[in-house]
């Protein structure tokens, strides 16, 4: 019963991490807030964030972030339960951390690109890919086909190339497409289009850095041509 009087809920609305982290997000919460949502109850005459404070007023963070299972259930207010809700939270964060490091290939020049895009040279139809980098010049996403056909003014639209620009936060991208005919050289549609999503993109504050144009044996880039 004394358990439950000391449960994230039972505290005033405003003082409730949970409920902050929703509305403003994590990047708002103080240390002890975030521990506190992990601990999700407190102990005996003490609620859950006074807890999470004496946790990491006796512990360093580099030190908590360090300790295994048996040091963690030494600390009075840490049951198994607790101390496995933290390991297992640290551990996911580590391993998306490594992921993040190894997979992340950085964009430097024009044959970084055509290596991401290499399966356009086959391609018996246009495709447009765009390749979104963050502002380290790592690749954070890529769309494979964000349009099929002959690319024309009417048909490619900036919106859905920033859209998810958005969503990845993306800070400036690469544009890539084929020309089946093996002629490298852009068409007056490839310019408009190209100066189209470049305008879009300083409206939108994201940088586009090049257009490559991929054939089965040349390549074409805007920024070397000085077109960008």
């Amino acid at each position: 019963m004394e358990e439950n009087k000391n449960r994230i809920k039972d505290l005033p609305k405003v003082e409730r991490p949970r409920e902050k982290l929703i509305l403003k997000g994590p990047e708002n919460l103080k240390d002890e807030e975030l521990l506190a949502i992990l601990l999700r109850t407190g102990r005996e005459g003490k609620n859950v964030l006074d807890l999470a404070k004496q946790i990491l007023n006796k512990h360093s963070k580099k030190r908590f972030l360090k300790m295994r299972y048996e040091d963690l259930i030494k600390v009075k207010g840490i049951n198994e339960a607790k101390a496995c809700t933290i390991l297992a939270s640290m551990e996911l964060v580590k391993r998306a951390l490594k992921i993040q490091d190894e997979t992340l290939p950085i964009i430097n020049s024009s044959k970084d690109v055509i290596a991401q895009a290499v399966y356009l040279r086959d391609r018996t139809r246009e495709h447009l890919m765009t390749i979104y980098l963050n502002a380290r010049n790592e690749m954070v996403w890529k769309k494979q086909s964000t349009f099929i056909g002959t690319l024309n003014t009417n048909l490619v639209h900036p919106r859905e190339i920033f859209q998810e620009a958005l969503k990845h936060n993306a800070a400036s991208v690469i544009l890539v497409h084929n020309h089946p005919s093996g002629d490298s050289e852009p068409s007056q549609d490839d310019l408009e289009i190209t100066k189209r999503i470049i305008e879009a993109g300083k409206i939108m504050g994201i940088d586009v850095l090049d257009h490559i144009i991929i054939t089965k044996t040349k390549a074409f880039s805007f920024k070397e041509k000085k077109l960008i």
